[in-house]
């Protein structure tokens, strides 16, 4: 088995080998997906966002360590990635979130893995009937800058503030509704918009004052100002931080700050990091967004990521999670139930005297 997994590997690095060699023939293949259709406009003369946008591309936000260097594959490594994902991914299988759809695919392709299950060996996934279908594209990381495809290192102030927030996590995982995630209380979503697959849509409405954009996922709107106000004082702070939104051209500029420390974030982020998003409707049907985060507390230098979001007819549901959720109940009930178990385990200990 590790002969054929070499094999297979080797085979794959002489293609990369060759690729590299191609240097600027790749630069021009299909790394962006195909857009058609003239781009509409609204009254005052902007390209005009609204419509419902998708996000399934199976694109990696950080580049895989199998591909690096690699900030394309070839049309025809495309193409297996696709038919090999499909194999593996278009039963009743587990289904596969995040990255994990990618990473999965690459390392079939190799031969490093073989199938794929859960990573959630304690209650497993639904399987991938519920799961939108991915697509895949020439680009091997959503990351643009650095060059690496990849985030940039912590600053040692964040590395000691995750070790300290997984500590309290470890000592206190459910002591109270505090403690329990904001998604899985359905409080919010996140920021940037960089997830992929899973409740990915995004319905924009646009006015020559301000753009609304509906993030399927736990049905927050963001309202983006089309002002030049300063932002809020620094000492007010949202989840989804304070949007204010300008016109460069053809291009929408929503700049935001005012984080909270526990916004959900990409990357983790705090309350200082800056984020600039672009969006540039390049055709009818694709809409090109592009983020840069940038914060001195949590990274050692600011970082970009780029995708570029399909037009779709289909529909926006309600995310009504919060209605009739028993889940905190039963989650906070469970740990109680399972933290008097393990009192009645624990060991007395007796005293006695002479």
């Amino acid at each position: 088995m590790q002969r054929k997994n070499l094999s297979a590997l080797t085979v794959f690095i002489a293609l990369v080998a060759a690729v590299s060699l191609a240097g600027v023939t790749l630069v021009g293949q299909s790394a962006t997906p195909a857009a058609k259709g003239a781009v509409p406009r609204d009254s005052n003369g902007h390209p005009d966002l609204s419509g419902t946008w998708e996000h399934n591309a199976a694109t990696p936000l950080e580049r895989p360590a199998e591909l690096n260097g690699r900030a394309l594959l070839t049309d025809q490594e495309v193409a297996q990635m696709t038919s090999t994902a499909n194999k593996l991914f278009g039963g009743d299988g587990d289904a596969a979130f995040g990255d994990s759809v990618y990473l999965a695919t690459l390392r079939n392709v190799l031969g490093a893995e073989k199938g794929f299950k859960s990573r959630d060996v304690t209650t497993g996934d639904y399987n991938a009937f519920w799961v939108v279908g991915r697509w895949f594209e020439n680009r091997t990381s959503l990351i643009s800058d650095p060059p690496d495809g990849r985030m940039p290192a912590l600053t040692a102030d964040a590395q000691k503030r995750r070790a300290a927030t997984a500590e309290y996590r470890r000592q206190h995982p459910f002591d109270g509704p505090e403690d329990i995630a904001l998604g899985e209380r359905c409080i919010t979503g996140s920021v940037p918009m960089i997830g992929a697959g899973y409740n990915n849509y995004y319905q924009i409405v646009q006015t020559p004052s301000a753009v609304a954009i509906n993030m399927e996922m736990r049905h927050d709107t963001r309202m983006v100002q089309v002002t030049n106000r300063p932002h809020l004082p620094k000492s007010v702070h949202l989840w989804l931080g304070d949007p204010i939104g300008r016109w460069e051209g053809d291009t929408f500029v929503v700049d935001t700050t005012n984080f909270r420390d526990d916004s959900q974030m990409a990357g983790g982020g705090s309350a200082t990091t800056h984020m600039v998003e672009k969006l540039t409707r390049t055709a009818a049907d694709t809409l090109k967004y592009e983020v840069t985060l940038n914060d001195p507390n949590t990274w050692t230098k600011p970082w970009t990521a780029v995708l570029y979001m399909r037009s779709t007819k289909d529909l926006i549901y309600e995310y009504a999670c919060p209605e009739g959720n028993e889940a905190m109940t039963g989650t906070l009930s469970g740990a109680r139930a399972q933290e008097k178990k393990d009192q009645a385990k624990a060991p007395t200990t007796t005293s006695s005297s002479k």
